[in-house]
């Protein structure tokens, strides 16, 4: 039988299961004979979950920096100009710390320049 928590494979006469240690007494757990269970491994990942390497979040981080073909190319991956999902993931949260940015300095910018304008007409 198996785990009805976890899935793991689990004797009959089990009481709680050896691998999450869900206590299995006064459930019903059901015997899978023809359980469809997909492990991946680095080969057999789909295309859109692919993971981004260090060295690969490096150079999107380049290449989105670029003042205007890095501003467009940030934005097309960000709203879903690509199926890796890590990378439109990525794109989102650079595109959302760059707004953030943004916003950042122009409310330094104006409290700045407001408080120039406050010191120089007191002298």
């Amino acid at each position: 039988m198996f785990c009805s928590k976890c899935g793991k494979e689990i004797p009959d006469e089990s009481k709680f299961c050896g691998s999450c240690g869900a206590d299995l007494t006064g459930k019903v757990v059901v015997k899978n004979q023809n359980q469809n269970q997909t492990t991946f491994s680095e080969n057999n990942i789909p295309e859109e979950y692919r993971p981004i390497s260090m060295w690969g979040y490096f150079g999107w981080e380049i290449l989105f920096s670029i003042p205007c073909v890095g501003l467009i190319l940030l934005i097309v991956f960000a709203f879903g100009g690509t199926r890796n999902k890590n990378l439109r993931n990525f794109a989102s949260s650079y595109f959302c710390v760059l707004i953030l940015a943004i916003i950042i300095f122009f409310v330094v910018m104006i409290f700045s320049a407001s408080v120039g304008i406050m010191t120089s007409a007191i002298r």
